[in-house]
C-alpha cells in the first residue's frame, strides 16, 4: 500500500488535502471510516483518511489499542486509513508513540520558545531515524491556542499571538529535521461563537515555499468553506477537524436519549455514529475539491 507520506505530496501536487478526524471512542471511529469508505465509493477511488488521538483520547482509548485498530482496517479493507498521536507535548510520550507503531506524531512546543520548540522536535526525529521507524513527524509553530471546544470569543492570548513567519519555518524545518509543520495562519483550536478568524493563503504560500515541507492546518473546525478552499490550493496538504465532530457527536446522543428509553446501546448510538460520520463525509467532499 502506498505509504502517507507519499499520499500526502500526491494530493498536494492535486491541489487537494487529507482529512484528519479525531476520535474519543469506537462509535466515532466507525463514524469516520465509514464516511471515508461511502464517500470513496462516489470519488471512484480510495480516498486517504486519518484517524488521531490526542493525548487524553488515546489514554481513555488506549494508544495501543487504537494503533491495533486503525492497523486492522487498513489490512481487512486494503484501504489507506492512517493513525495519528495528536498534541503530544512530551518527548516521551511522543517517543512513545513512535514505539507504538503511529503513523504519525505531532510534538506539540508550539507554547515553548523557538530554541525549546526546535530542540524538542528534532529529540523526536531523531529518535525516529535511529529506531528506522516509519512514523512522520509533525511539529507547530505558531500559537493557535489550545481546547477542542465551542468558546464565546477569540481568546486574547490568541490574538495577540504573531502567525508563523516564513523565514522562521525555514530555519525551525532545517534545524529540527521535521516532516510536516503546522503553521499559525488565522486559524484557531475549537469554533468561535462569534465566528472564527479568517485564514490566510498568502501566509500558507510563503511558508510552504520557505518551509520546503508540507503543511497541516490545525484548528479547522468552524472555518468557511471559501477559507479551506483557498489554504488547500495554497499548501495545505492535511486539514484537522475535531470541535465539529465533539459538537455533533454530542447533539445526536441527547437526542438519542430523549426520545428513547433503551438501554441497549448499539441501538440508541447508532443515530450518534451517523451523526459523526455525516460531517465527516462533508468535510471530505470539501478537502477532495468536491
Amino acid at each position: 500500500m502506498i505509504k502517507l507520506r507519499e499520499y500526502i505530496l500526491d494530493y498536494e501536487s492535486k491541489g487537494k488535502a487529507i482529512g484528519h478526524f479525531n476520535i474519543t471512542t469506537i462509535d466515532m471511529l466507525w463514524g469516520v471510516f465509514n464516511a471515508a469508505q461511502r464517500f470513496s465509493d462516489h470519488a471512484g477511488e480510495k480516498v486517504p483518511v486519518i484517524i488521531g488521538t490526542s493525548e487524553g483520547e488515546g489514554d481513555f482509548f488506549g494508544p495501543k489499542q487504537f494503533v491495533e485498530v486503525i492497523r486492522s482496517l487498513r489490512e481487512q479493507y486494503d484501504y489507506p486509513v492512517f493513525s495519528n498521536a495528536d498534541h503530544i507535548h512530551d518527548i516521551v510520550r511522543a517517543k512513545e508513540a513512535v514505539e507504538l507503531g503511529y503513523d504519525m506524531v505531532i510534538i506539540d512546543a508550539a507554547d515553548k520558545t523557538f530554541e525549546e520548540n526546535v530542540q524538542m522536535t528534532r529529540d523526536v526525529v531523531m529518535y525516529r531515524n535511529e529506531s528506522d521507524a516509519d512514523t512522520l513527524i509533525e511539529a507547530e509553530l505558531g500559537y493557535i491556542g489550545v481546547g477542542s471546544s465551542v468558546k464565546e470569543s477569540l481568546p486574547e492570548e490568541v490574538q495577540d499571538a504573531p502567525m508563523t513567519d516564513p523565514a522562521e519555518a525555514d530555519t525551525f524545518v532545517h534545524e529540527s529535521g521535521v516532516d510536516l509543520l503546522a503553521p499559525a495562519v488565522g486559524n484557531v483550536h475549537g469554533v468561535i461563537k462569534t465566528g472564527n478568524p479568517r485564514l490566510d493563503p498568502e501566509r500558507v504560500s510563503e511558508v510552504r515555499k520557505k518551509g520546503g515541507v508540507p503543511l497541516v492546518l490545525h484548528g479547522g473546525s468552524g472555518s468557511a468553506d471559501e477559507d479551506f478552499t483557498a489554504v488547500i490550493k495554497a499548501g495545505i496538504s492535511v486539514v484537522h477537524i475535531s470541535t465539529e465532530l465533539r459538537v455533533a457527536y454530542r447533539r445526536a446522543l441527547e437526542k438519542a436519549l430523549s426520545e428513547s428509553d433503551s438501554t441497549t446501546p448499539y441501538r440508541y448510538m447508532k443515530g450518534v455514529r451517523d451523526a459523526v460520520q455525516a460531517v465527516v463525509e462533508k468535510r471530505m467532499r470539501l478537502f477532495y475539491g468536491e
